[in-house]
């Protein structure tokens, strides 16, 4: 006979105890490592009793190169041991579909099996036993050829398991393609093409992409020491600077957060509103790289802390939130965007359970192209109102109707994948997330792309080796651009373009680039219209469109007395900056400054500083402008009321007219003798008198002691107005030191900030000359 070589896998079986493995309970469906052995015997030869083998492993290597010419998946069964030294003296080696799924109840009892394997087991017989001789050898005692089930055809042999196989070859040409950043799929691609077949290749995507994750195991483990080194090192040279790791060091799973002291105080000034990138996590990548990052008060990105995540799983995620919110000193955020992924959705709701949850919508954007690409093909404008249905409508009922308008025209309502996404539509599309905070400039117009912190830093080829210099290279860029802007804004002036206060008070509270949106908001005002539809004596409604629009109005609602507005749109909900159209109801209403309700800090020039400024009285011009059009907006919305009751009838308009002249004649004197009606007593008293004349009525038989006790009255009113007006005097005097107290304050703040600015820029000329 010729000698054959037959690769065999030997994972599958028993282990000393005899204890029969099932290959359904098997976790990873992935092929072990390859054992060559040399047999006597013909290739195609069929087993048979009396049959012998050099070792159990040739027998074993014999049954599975026959089960795979025949089309059957093998497994060892059970074992005989010696009772003298307990070494193994007989195998059975049997069909994979042998026997029945034991179902163990003590091991499904206490838990859910979320995943149950498909049943694969349907009693086949066919086997083969061997058994050792004296002489060493391996002999067949027993051997069953028949199946009660149909045989697997040769070009669908591969997907057996004990027939699947990553040769030598193949594993190099998968550690070539993973280094250049190529998943599974598009790397079995690359295999099927190189192979000439999906069968010749010999194993199947979801062995790939096991081997790939072992693979990625075993270089993170090599490398992880050395993240553990630098967080210590960082640790020892600043001691707030917080890491952890998942589990002690002697049993560490891979997953560790950090966060360096400036990251923490950042997220207390702008933690409003959080982004968990997860871009660095795809396949695109080979760093399990995790960066919480959010907005400073110039738009730029700012960073919260990093994690390794080489653990994945839902347990791994609430341990890294968990972990992240106790750095962050327990303080939740209003907002946080993530990529659409139900086991992070889930750890989300665990953690932050009164946290909004957005899924980044250029992420969906971006798996549209690949789950729809067919109908893209077909249909190239499809994307385009695609992205319209999503962006533009201003209505749930818009999105709605939009939405199953486009499905049925492109008869995808049967669709998968866009079934789960409309399904979370409240988590993704704009129109359902207006009324919560994120930080962005608008709602439509931007694709909420996550703004990466290390983007242009790490890529598909950083290792953990290079990870750290271009970690380190990518913080001092970021803090050198923050600094570049709030040099921008303490040092240069914006040129206005109207002659508004509003615009003016915008310009000296908000950061350069903050200004500039509200800017074009403001300059965007003078092609709108703002028309009273409605008032219900407390809040008046306002309808707002563009010139020629009126078929897109929005609609807004203001408190002449609250000075609150809010707009249909929801804009300063969702950027805390105000729209244009509020913006318009404020020129017809004369409101010629911003409440200071609605300059948020986080968007100042002065978002970093720990003094609270009283914005209101920092600047005594803008502080009379907001009183006087309070007073103005109070006295217009009575005086329309009075305008309404007071023309109903010819009788009610001739006491109006005759109310209006008394009242044109008070208001005419107040302002001539502003100072002369002061408080008497806890009343108002009128210190003039008419024609000369005391309104003094003493009773009959009064004599000199009512005159003189009247006198002492008169001494005690006198002293009570010497005192009222010198009161009002000391406090006009308190008003006055406040003002300047803050706006000495404020100057401080500003000078201090432009040092700071100064130094940084000193320091990293320093460098550069270095």
């Amino acid at each position: 006979m010729e000698n054959g070589i037959l690769e065999f896998d030997i994972g599958l079986g028993v282990g000393d105890d005899g204890i029969d493995i099932d290959e359904e309970d098997i976790a990873d469906d992935s092929p072990n490592d390859n054992f060559t052995f040399q047999i006597d015997g013909e290739l195609d030869l069929e087993p048979y009793e009396g049959m012998e083998f050099e070792s159990e492993e040739a027998a074993k290597a014999f049954y599975n190169s026959y089960a795979r010419r025949i089309g059957f998946s093998t497994r060892v069964s059970s074992s005989r041991r010696s009772r003298k030294d307990g070494a193994i003296i007989q195998r059975s080696f049997v069909c994979a579909k042998e026997g029945f799924r034991n179902l163990n109840e003590k091991r499904t009892k206490d838990r859910e099996i979320k995943r149950p394997r498909t049943v694969t087991r349907v009693g086949c017989k066919a086997s083969l036993s061997v058994k050792i001789q004296e002489s060493g050898k391996w002999i067949v005692s027993g051997f069953v050829k028949e199946h009660n089930h149909e045989l697997v055809p040769p070009d669908q042999v591969h997907c057996l398991r004990s027939h699947r196989q990553i040769s030598g070859p193949a594993k190099t040409l998968i550690d070539t393609l993973q280094a250049a950043g190529m998943g599974p799929r598009r790397i079995m691609s690359v295999l099927i093409k190189e192979y000439g077949g999906i069968d010749r290749v010999g194993f199947t995507e979801v062995d790939c992409r096991n081997y790939m994750r072992n693979n990625k195991q075993r270089s993170m483990d090599g490398d992880i020491q050395l993240l553990l080194d630098y967080l210590k090192q960082k640790q020892s040279e600043n001691p707030a600077f917080f890491y952890s790791l998942q589990g002690d060091e002697d049993q560490y799973v891979g997953n560790v957060f950090w966060a360096d002291p400036k990251a923490i105080a950042d997220y207390n000034h702008f933690g409003d509103t959080v982004t968990f990138d997860t871009t660095y996590r795809s396949n695109r990548y080979r760093l399990p790289f995790l960066p919480f990052t959010g907005l400073n008060h110039h738009g730029q990105p700012v960073l919260f802390g990093c994690a390794f995540l080489i653990n994945e799983s839902e347990a791994s995620f609430v341990w890294l939130f968990n972990t992240w919110l106790e750095a962050m000193s327990g303080r939740s955020p209003v907002s946080i965007t993530t990529e659409h992924d139900n086991i992070i959705r889930s750890a989300i709701t665990q953690v932050f359970p009164n946290t909004r949850h957005r899924f980044c919508k250029w992420h969906i954007f971006k798996k549209c192209q690949e789950r729809l690409s067919h109908v893209l093909l077909k249909h190239p404008h499809f994307e385009a109102e695609f992205h319209k249905c999503v962006n533009l409508c201003e209505s749930t009922e818009e999105f709605e109707s939009c939405w199953h308008s486009l499905v049925d025209k492109y008869d995808l309502r049967d669709h998968e994948w866009l079934g789960a996404i409309y399904a979370d539509r409240s988590q993704w599309v704009p129109v359902y997330l207006r009324n919560t905070f994120f930080a962005e400039m608008s709602v439509t117009q931007r694709s909420d792309n996550m703004n990466s912190y290390f983007d242009g830093y790490v890529n598909a080829s950083t290792n953990l080796n290079q990870f750290f210099k271009l970690y380190e290279k990518a913080l001092e860029s970021r803090y050198e651009k923050e600094v570049k802007a709030d040099f921008d804004t303490m040092n240069t002036s914006p040129v206005l373009k109207t002659p508004s206060p509003m615009e003016k008070q915008a310009s000296e509270f908000y950061t350069r680039k903050l200004f500039m949106r509200f800017q074009e908001e403001l300059v965007s005002t003078l092609t709108f219209m703002a028309s009273k539809v409605d008032d219900d004596g407390e809040v008046t409604t306002y309808q707002v469109a563009k010139f020629g629009e009126d078929h897109k109005a929005y609609h807004v609602r203001f408190n002449v007395l609250e000075m609150r507005a809010t707009c249909s749109c929801q804009m300063f909900e969702f950027s805390g900056l105000l729209c244009r159209h509020v913006l318009a109801v404020f020129r017809v209403t004369n409101v010629l400054t911003l409440p200071s309700h609605y300059i948020l800090k986080r968007w100042t020039r002065n978002a970093k500083s720990s003094v609270i400024l009283d914005e209101r009285v920092t600047d005594p011009f803008n502080n009379y402008l907001e009183s006087h059009t309070v007073r103005y907006n109070t006295l217009r919305h009575e005086a329309f009321k009075f305008v309404d009751e007071g023309a109903e009838t010819v009788d009610s308009y001739s006491v109006a007219m005759s109310a209006l002249e008394d009242a044109s004649k008070k208001v005419a004197l107040a302002t001539k003798d502003e100072g002369k009606i002061s408080m008497a007593n806890g009343r108002m008293r009128n210190v003039s008198t008419r024609d000369g004349i005391h309104s003094n009525h003493s009773a009959p038989g009064e004599g000199q002691g009512s005159s003189a006790q009247q006198l002492s009255e008169d001494d005690m009113d006198q002293k009570i107005n010497e005192l009222s007006t010198e009161l009002e005097r000391a406090n006009r005097k308190c008003e006055v030191y406040r003002t300047n107290l803050f706006s000495i304050l404020k100057d401080i703040e500003d000078h201090k900030q432009r040092l700071s600015v100064e130094v940084q820029n000193i320091k990293l000329s320093m460098k550069d000359g270095l």
